[in-house]
């Protein structure tokens, strides 16, 4: 174990912990931190970096947080409620991370005789990708006539953004399978992952353009 006296720098100032939480250094710190970030995880608030440290409590996945650049060991510096705090490295983003509690406001809307799940997925999908305007829901074939499917019209990078959301909260939002790029992900063979789907011939057969989302 190092003693706090081993860690003195030779110039007496101190280590490099005491030096980051000297009062005059955290205050300026907070009062320069305007890099905006989101956790990614639940993340627990520590009073200071190393093991001397107190747990303070823990903010949830999703919140907004201020950065203020110090970084010590896997820890870095965040302000909460307008105090400095430490939490591990690796968990902020630069983007807002969807949820399904993001609320649709582009105009967009599915026809009311849909499943209920149709409407949550619609309204997940179009509160975090607010740019597609375009959603599929009935006619006459298979699931769609049910109104148990939606089409989400979207290709590209964006169309995996979009299959991997809903594919990550299929639970809440009472999916059953997705389809997107010629790949299908279902619950009853959830571990498998995405498979692979055979040439049904042509672009929007095999689901390039859009991501097939088929509800409970």
């Amino acid at each position: 174990m190092i003693s706090r006296s081993s860690e003195r720098s030779a110039d007496g100032i101190g280590s490099k912990v005491d030096r980051l939480m000297a009062s005059t250094a955290t205050a300026k710190a907070v009062a320069g931190a305007d890099a905006k970030r989101w956790t990614t995880d639940a993340l627990n608030l520590w009073t200071r970096p190393d093991k001397a440290g107190r747990k303070v409590g823990e903010v949830d996945a999703g919140e907004k947080v201020f950065l203020t650049g110090r970084t010590y060991g896997e820890r870095e510096e965040i302000v909460v409620g307008g105090k400095a705090r430490w939490v591990t490295a690796g968990h902020l983003s630069d983007e807002k991370p969807a949820t399904i509690a993001a609320t649709c406001t582009n105009g967009t809307t599915v026809p009311a005789a849909v499943s209920p799940n149709v409407k949550k997925v619609h309204e997940a999908v179009c509160g975090n990708f607010p740019e597609i305007g375009t959603y599929g829901t009935f006619r006459n074939d298979g699931e769609h006539s049910q109104g148990l499917a939606v089409d989400i019209m979207v290709s590209g990078a964006r169309g995996w953004e979009v299959a991997e959301f809903v594919r990550a909260n299929a639970a809440a939002l009472g999916v059953n399978y997705v389809i997107y790029s010629q790949k299908i992900w279902s619950v009853q063979r959830s571990g498998e992952g995405w498979r692979g789907m055979p040439d049904r011939g042509s672009t929007t057969a095999n689901h390039y353009d859009h991501v097939h989302v088929t509800t409970y």
